[in-house]
């Protein structure tokens, strides 16, 4: 489809130019279309297309045995109005994702800013360190050696040790603690893709703009962070806002591992424990497309919210 642009010039005529239209502009550029053309399809069939056929289903009734049954906003009715514990996991992933969001992005940029200030040899061991946990596949085994609920548990054993207790706390049994626990996990395997991607960024500013921002009247290292590095380095910081928003509101194995599914009271669901309850357990997949798709909303306005405040970074 072609479209017309408008062109003023300097003596104030307009002129319409009909701009190249879409097939022409793919025919120019053919090679640069057969390059992306292999990822673009993968992206569509692995990415887009399950979420559109998620959003249908969310309409349906479908058990994965029967031809799906338009039931309409039937179960956006239910999840919204009638479903009490998907309200808990609601109230549960919006905490988790306002405390270890925002914290964990601050911590994964202030640890890479601090780790840019060594030397390459050092950089790369304080990196893997930090990276380590994130990866580590025994890390839920480590915590429920630390958190079990008698006296020979790691974190028990010790603070009976410092008479801080007088016997053996249920940790992950107990209501109260639950959600904490989980928070604390949660922000020490946080320094994970988003953290190697700030550490990249910082690589990757020209040391001649701090001394042209010095110049300007830089005069510490917080402002050449906010005026210099922090603009420089968008990208990755856009980046890493992502990840840390899908981590934060994706949560699901570090509840499962430590405190079950479902935990007591329900203390430790989340929306992603909800949903695979009713789409592993209970196969009932249009509810459970339901709640993919409340998700999805959520994280989608969330990517948005973080992208307004991150294109004021250095104003």
């Amino acid at each position: 489809m072609k479209e017309k642009l408008r062109v003023t010039h300097a003596d104030g005529t307009v002129t319409a130019v009909r701009q190249r239209g879409l097939w022409a502009d793919i025919c120019r550029n053919k090679v640069s279309y057969a390059l992306i053309a292999p990822y673009f399809i993968l992206f569509f069939l692995f990415t887009v297309l399950p979420v559109l056929i998620s959003i249908f289903f969310s309409f349906t009734d479908f058990n994965m045995l029967e031809v799906p049954d338009f039931v309409g906003w039937r179960n956006y009715v239910k999840l919204l109005l009638e479903d009490d514990i998907f309200i808990i996991a609601l109230r549960n992933t919006l905490l988790f994702a306002v405390i270890t969001g925002p914290v964990s992005y601050l911590l994964c940029l202030l640890f890479a800013w601090i780790i840019n200030e060594f030397n390459p040899r050092v950089r790369a061991i304080l990196t893997l360190i930090f990276y380590a946990p994130s990866i580590c596949g025994n890390a839920y085994m480590i915590w429920n050696l630390i958190l079990t609920g008698d006296r020979y548990g790691f974190l028990n054993g010790l603070l009976l040790k410092l008479d801080v207790i007088f016997e053996p706390v249920l940790w992950m049994q107990t209501e109260r603690y639950v959600m904490p626990v989980l928070i604390i996990v949660q922000l020490w395997l946080s320094l994970g893709t988003g953290f190697l991607s700030f550490v990249a960024g910082l690589q990757t500013v020209d040391k001649s703009m701090y001394e042209a921002a010095a110049i300007d009247g830089v005069k510490n290292r917080w402002q050449e962070l906010w005026f210099v590095t922090l603009p420089a380095m968008k990208p990755q910081l856009m980046f890493g806002a992502v990840m840390q928003i899908t981590q934060s509101f994706a949560v699901a194995d570090i509840s499962i591992n430590l405190a079950g599914n479902p935990s007591v009271n329900y203390a430790g669901t989340t929306i992603v424990t909800h949903l695979l309850d009713y789409g592993s357990t209970r196969l009932d997949m249009g509810y459970a497309s339901a709640i993919a798709t409340v998700l999805f909303l959520l994280m989608v306005g969330t990517n948005k919210l973080v992208q307004h405040l991150l294109r004021r970074v250095g104003e």
